[in-house]
């Protein structure tokens, strides 16, 4: 499984970190759009992103090079579907809201949008743990590092958004909107 030495840590905690910046724009969208979300949904964001960031290369890694290449074909199709609709929704409710504030209140974040939010933007880390077993690296390591790094880069944007989201209100929706569209976008085209 790989040995360890704080190079091969350095490495992960990077690799987290990168693998963690879908994640981010997710929750900082999330929160700029529902400022006043529940304190679960708080704590489901960051530990289902960071438990899918966990788990997709785990999976990877031990049987992802079986099917690696149908999720690598399709990974940018199904990423740019969910969070294309997930984007656009939140920008008519938006705009709906802006022509009729007192008719339309913003839309509730649930918690099937945030699963599927951590599945979109966890795909690629599927692909990294196939490569992580092709470099032999230490899965344990590199798996934990990546989980770690997802959850506190998300919380960071918990905290961001909030204070954003809460002056900002329907306008910071659209921008929420418009930022999981090229997420899924560049998932797409990359």
């Amino acid at each position: 499984m790989g040995s360890f030495d704080i190079g091969n840590l350095i490495e992960a905690l990077a690799l987290g970190v990168a693998l963690a910046m879908d994640a981010m724009a997710v929750t900082l969208s999330n929160s700029l759009c529902e400022p006043t979300m529940s304190r679960g949904k708080k704590i489901a964001m960051p530990v289902l992103f960071a438990l899918f960031q966990m788990g997709m290369p785990i999976a990877g890694f031990f049987g992802g090079t079986l099917i690696a290449p149908l999720i690598e074909a399709y990974a940018g199709i199904v990423s740019l579907a969910i969070l294309g609709f997930i984007g656009g929704k939140m920008i008519v409710e938006a705009l709906q809201e802006l022509r009729e504030p007192e008719s339309c209140s913003t839309s509730q974040l649930t918690y099937a949008t945030i699963c599927f939010e951590a599945i979109a933007t966890s795909i690629d880390a599927f692909i990294v743990g196939v490569t992580l077993a092709a470099s032999g690296a230490n899965i344990v390591l590199y798996g934990a590092s990546i989980g770690i790094m997802t959850f506190a880069c998300c919380v960071a944007m918990l905290l961001v958004g909030r204070r954003l989201g809460a002056h900002f209100g329907p306008r910071a929706e659209i921008v929420g909107g418009i930022v999981l569209i090229i997420i899924g976008l560049r998932a797409f085209f990359s």
